[in-house]
């Protein structure tokens, strides 16, 4: 069973930093995270690409990043938000197999050097207080 099957079937939610949940997807926040708030709506159900998803978990999708881009504006106004999906290991897919799309919010100016010459990147807030504004903000949105 790969990491978000089992986090699907978990019911612990802030131990796996779950903060939506909903029929066909979930919510959660990345524990390496590019930027603060980096967020991914994952599928529950156990497929690759964007083809295999039924009408049902297609729509429910575009629902949940949404929502999570209202949430993200309200906790924390950034600038602009990448979202994106990363298809196969060659495409820099972290979980390789499980279909899962990345909301990450950007501030103007935001990059800097320590991801490209330290492989370390740099947040300004724990992964808790995340999970914390982002449940609150995704309740309200």
């Amino acid at each position: 069973m790969c990491l978000f099957c089992e986090v699907a079937a978990e019911q612990d939610d802030r131990k796996n930093m779950v903060v939506a949940r909903a029929a066909h997807w979930y919510i959660i926040v990345n524990r390496f995270p590019y930027t603060t708030g980096h967020i991914m709506v994952v599928c529950n159900r156990h497929l690759e690409r964007f083809s295999e998803l039924r009408e049902d978990e297609s729509r429910e999708l575009m629902e949940l990043l949404s929502r999570g881009e209202r949430a993200l504006v309200k906790a924390y106004a950034p600038d602009g938000i990448n979202v994106g999906a990363n298809l196969g290991r060659t495409a820099g897919a972290g979980v390789v197999g499980h279909l899962h799309v990345h909301l990450v919010p950007r501030w103007q100016g935001d990059t800097n050097f320590m991801s490209t010459i330290g492989d370390t990147r740099v947040v300004s807030e724990g992964l808790d207080e995340s999970y914390d504004r982002l449940r609150s903000a995704l309740r309200s949105v």
